[in-house]
């Protein structure tokens, strides 16, 4: 496994920026206003040939408007726990913090390395007002500025001297996992059971998730790595600029995973926010489970699910393929059957078929429906191969794509689908023009005309 690095310091004292700056990514998300950062928050990064895992954390303080100042300050001592090796930002803008003395004071009782930074030193004139900084009880201080990047070759030259060596890595096949929905619909809560510890943050205020939180977890012999993402509210809705931001990183974590699972309160019922949702998840061609949460909520009888079912498949017709699953991350009612579903939809989701057994399927299918007319001849169609996976890709060649109609094209791909056996995950089919090829069924013939 990586050594494991994590950033600690009071809020707005830059640690995100240098989350970023060391993992060379805009990962976390960066504001003037404090407390933007709330849950851990994890990355990878590289100096000198060494592969360390970093995780930039909320600021360690007293207080906090939105009331999440004892849960940070948990989830902050939970990474000092994991870590390998820490380091403390300090504001070279702000100075000497109380603050500062509380949480030097914890780290003192770690038996690890920490290194303390002083952050906004935007050169070597600016480095006079490091010295307040030993007042603290420190005996070495770097210097250095997250944002321009003064200064950090020489901290990390310090840092990687501190870390142990990696172990080999023996993890394959990580399928990406991103939890997504409306706010306060339980997503931390999900991922908190998954885990069976209070990895995230939760509350009943909106928008207690801000950033896309990634979480690395071993079910039986299958590696995840689960993406907590903040509520996507109707655009409308979205007015503070941080929320902006992170409505963005909630859909950017769509383009990059595997499975989506879209989390619905079905106390509440199923609303057209949760229908667009699942939309952002149809349009980036992720698979994708639809999760009913709160299910302990809901007053049932013999028919419930069943209708449930009915409305979320008249309401999502785009997602037919997509499971659905009743749960409770409450309670961890079906919990335990989610990662046989998300297995299930990984499996088709990056199957590749072979061109042989396409044809063959596309052959079957032209002769039970004959292609439609275009300007008094019958469309012909050549070749069909899969060009990708994730999802499954297939090009089919055609004399006229324009001319083919999408109920036609629907047809195929439901075709492609049945004989495939990729009921559970999106597929594309693509149309390309191509002439002077034998048509799909005609070869056969020509071949037993031959025969005789």
């Amino acid at each position: 496994m990586k050594p494991i690095v994590a950033i600690v310091g009071r809020p707005n004292v830059g640690k995100s920026t240098l989350f970023n700056r060391i993992t060379r990514s805009r990962a976390a998300l960066v504001d003037d206003m404090p407390g933007v950062t709330r849950d851990r928050h994890h990355g990878d990064a590289s100096w000198e040939g060494l592969d360390f895992a970093v995780v930039d954390t909320g600021g360690f303080s007293d207080t906090d408007a939105a009331g999440f100042a004892e849960q940070i300050r948990f989830q902050v001592k939970q990474a000092v726990d994991d870590a390998d090796a820490i380091v403390m930002v300090l504001d070279g803008k702000g100075g000497v913090s109380p603050f500062d003395a509380d949480l030097i004071q914890m780290l003192r009782q770690v038996d690890r390395p920490v290194l303390y930074v002083v952050n906004k030193v935007d050169g070597q004139e600016r480095e006079g007002g490091v010295t307040d900084f030993y007042s603290l009880g420190l005996s070495q201080l770097h210097p250095i500025s997250a944002e321009h990047g003064y200064g950090v070759p020489d901290f990390l030259d310090a840092l990687v001297a501190e870390l142990p060596q990696a172990e080999p890595s023996q993890e394959t096949g990580e399928i990406r996992v991103a939890v997504v929905g409306r706010p306060n619909v339980g997503k931390s809560s999900l991922i908190n059971r998954i885990l069976g510890q209070e990895r995230l943050l939760v509350s009943e205020v909106a928008g207690t998730t801000r950033d896309s939180i990634d979480t690395r977890c071993q079910v039986g012999e299958h590696s995840y790595l689960l993406v907590d993402t903040a509520g996507i509210r109707r655009k409308s809705r979205v007015s503070k600029r941080i929320e902006k931001f992170s409505v963005i990183k909630a859909l950017k974590s769509m383009d990059s995973c595997d499975v989506a699972l879209i989390l619905m309160d079905a106390a509440e019922g199923i609303t057209e926010q949760d229908v667009s949702i699942a939309g952002y998840a149809h349009e980036r061609g992720c698979g994708c489970i639809l999760l009913l949460n709160k299910w302990d909520l809901v007053e049932k009888d013999n028919r419930t699910l069943k209708r449930f079912t009915q409305e979320v498949r008249l309401a999502a017709k785009f997602l037919n393929f997509a499971p659905i699953l009743s749960i409770s991350a409450l309670t961890g009612q079906r919990v335990n059957q989610l990662f046989r579903h998300v297995r299930a939809v990984y499996e088709q989701y990056s199957r590749r078929i072979g061109t042989g057994a396409l044809n063959r399927i596309m052959a079957q299918a032209l002769d039970r429906n004959e292609p439609p007319l275009h300007k008094g001849k019958r469309l012909k169609f050549y070749y069909a191969t899969q060009v990708s996976t994730k999802p499954p890709t297939f090009v089919l060649f055609v004399s006229f794509p324009g001319a083919v109609h999408f109920s036609y094209l629907r047809y195929l791909t439901n075709q492609i689908r049945e004989g495939t056996g990729l009921e559970k995950t999106p597929i594309r089919v693509l149309l390309r023009q191509r002439t002077g090829r034998i048509e799909f069924g005609k070869k056969r013939n020509i071949q037993r005309r031959k025969k005789r």
